[in-house]
């Protein structure tokens, strides 16, 4: 028998027949539709193309437009050319802070005493976004701010991993499921999943501290997206408040904050990541779910509305239910359209009004001052930052006796005080972030600590190489606004060191400066609650805490002095060497 089968297999080899069934009549091509879904993230209240600290309509080196008016254009041109009912239209966070505009309505006029609706809201509305995901910048402003923007909003803005600090429960909607129906078909149903970022609890313990959580945005994933399968989802889109290289900023104290690829990756049954955080253009990446083996499409739409992310899903029906089948992602910038003239429409009461205030004049300068040297030297526009910072100290603390010094970081190298009149703008383009006031004790030990730290700013310099001002800065990545510089005491930073033993020459009133030597040292709550990961501030004792915003006691101290003249305040006490020479 086993001869006969042999020979039978053979024949048919020979013959160039084979034994295998014919294929079964499939019937028609499986029918397909495309669905796009656009994203964008860390608008940061940019509605309008214009630049509130210079006065005039923004432009960068790269040609960038910003603001939700040009991405109204570019949303209404793809909904036009795909249909409106083929789209959906979502934001990875960080909406309600960033420009003046935002700032007039948290803290002038405060949108949670005026019943005014926040330009966000009312141009997000106008638009039609579909869901909104809250940022680590959603919570700068308090809990009672941010839960008026969310009342606003028409989308529902999602926050999964945003949980009660005492029941553990969801703070605001985990996720929503969007309908969209295809004509003659089964609706298709797209699951959004909301994950903001862990370092709010850093960033904003003040406002947070025993009231909010933030859980692992992998765990939280695990948890939410088998639910929004079960629910029904055809497709599943995290919009996530978080970048995508799997680092933080802040050590291991908290869940990773760059976790956007690691969700990709470890959760099973999500289709794409549309991600912020980072500020960076990724028009398409692909990560493989090591469960699965499937393919995970993340984008990220830029910043400040520069770019507009479309991600495309195309679906087949297969057995009743619709299948992902194909998915590819681009970004489209926005100085390709004009501004959609019904925004601009829209929001010119509010932004008009916050023109009119950042030009309200605070002050005069003598001279001009600019901050475009401040990375690398003693510049007397942050000692203005050092000197309010000082000021204000002292003055709370009248019984003090310590010595009291100031950290400032250069924010901005673009910001200048303009010889005569100095405006809020002006002021607010020196210090651009919503930070406050706090004091706390150091001993000289950790300033020593604290200032080696700041000092891994700089890129080693070799003996006799020349000084390139273009890498001399930001090593490793580190960005201006973590290299801290000291008032009060004189030091030297020594680039020809390696990282760890550069500040020599450390002193207080012409004496060296003693490990156990105490001083009070003014702080902005970023920093002293972690953020950037410098030692020893968030273990120090609090010796002042009014909850003062830095930006708005330098234009109450200028307006209270009415001139600002570096002859008051300036203080050349920090300088940059090579083996002990001044680099300048």
């Amino acid at each position: 028998m086993q001869t006969k089968k042999l020979a039978l297999a053979g024949a048919a080899a020979l013959s160039g027949l084979a034994l295998v069934a014919p294929p079964a009549y499939a019937g028609p091509p499986a029918k397909t539709v495309t669905i796009t879904v656009m994203g964008t993230s860390d608008l940061h209240s940019n509605v309008l193309n214009w630049d509130y600290f210079k006065d005039a309509a923004y432009s960068d080196a790269q040609g960038n437009a910003v603001g939700l008016a040009k991405v109204s254009s570019l949303v209404n041109k793809i909904r036009a050319e795909r249909g409106a009912d083929h789209t959906l239209l979502f934001d990875s966070g960080d909406t309600i802070q960033g420009t003046p505009l935002a700032y007039y309505y948290a803290k002038v006029e405060p949108i949670t005493e005026t019943g005014e609706t926040h330009p966000m809201a009312k141009a997000m509305n106008a638009i039609g976004y579909d869901a909104v995901t809250l940022g680590n910048h959603e919570f700068n402003y308090g809990l009672p701010l941010l839960a008026t923007w969310v009342k606003q909003m028409r989308a529902p803005v999602l926050g999964a991993n945003a949980v009660d600090a005492t029941t553990g429960k969801p703070a605001y909607q985990p996720y929503v499921i969007k309908t969209m129906k295809v004509k003659g078909e089964k609706p298709i149903k797209v699951g959004v999943l909301g994950l903001t970022n862990p370092g709010v609890a850093i960033w904003d313990k003040a406002n947070v501290e025993g009231r909010l959580r933030f859980t692992d945005l992998v765990e939280s994933a695990r948890k939410w997206v088998p639910e929004i399968r079960r629910a029904g989802a055809d497709v599943v889109v995290v919009t996530a408040h978080a970048g995508d290289d799997g680092m933080s900023s802040y050590g291991e104290e908290l869940p990773v904050e760059n976790a956007s690829a690691m969700v990709a990756e470890q959760v099973p049954g999500i289709d794409a990541v549309l991600f912020g955080h980072a500020h960076n253009d990724v028009p398409q990446r692909f990560v493989t779910n090591k469960v699965t083996g499937q393919q995970v499409l993340l984008s990220e739409p830029g910043r400040w509305g520069n770019r507009l992310s479309t991600l495309d899903f195309q679906l087949a029906k297969q057995r009743g239910k619709w299948v992902v089948t194909g998915k590819s992602s681009t970004t489209l910038a926005t100085n390709t359209v004009p501004e959609d003239p019904k925004i601009v429409k829209l929001l010119k009461p509010q932004h008009d009004t916050t023109v009119g205030y950042v030009n309200e004049v605070v002050a005069k300068s003598a001279e001009q001052l600019s901050a475009a040297e401040s990375p690398y030297k003693d510049t007397p526009i942050l000692d203005y930052i050092q000197k309010v910072q000082e000021e204000t100290v002292k003055q709370a603390l009248p019984d003090n006796t310590l010595p009291v010094l100031s950290i400032a970081a250069p924010f901005s190298r673009s910001a200048v005080f303009p010889a005569g009149d100095i405006r809020v703008r002006d002021v607010a383009g020196l210090y651009v972030y919503d930070n406050t006031l706090l004091a706390i004790k150091l001993n000289g030990a950790q300033i020593k600590d604290y200032l080696e730290y700041s000092a891994k700013y700089f890129n080693q310099l070799a003996p006799g190489a020349p000084v390139d001002l273009a890498t001399l800065t930001n090593a490793g990545g580190t960005p201006d606004y973590n290299y801290d510089q000291l008032s009060g005491v004189s030091y030297d930073v020594d680039v020809a060191k390696p990282v760890g033993q550069r500040i020599a020459n450390l002193t207080y009133q012409g004496q060296p400066v003693t490990a156990d030597q105490e001083f009070i040292v003014a702080i902005n709550n970023y920093r002293q609650s972690g953020g950037g990961g410098f030692p020893h501030v968030t273990g120090a004792e609090v010796v002042y805490n009014a909850q003062v915003e830095i930006r708005q006691a330098l234009i109450e101290y200028a307006t209270a002095q009415g001139t600002i003249d570096p002859a008051d305040f300036a203080v050349a006490n920090w300088r940059l060497t090579r083996d002990g020479a001044p680099l300048f």
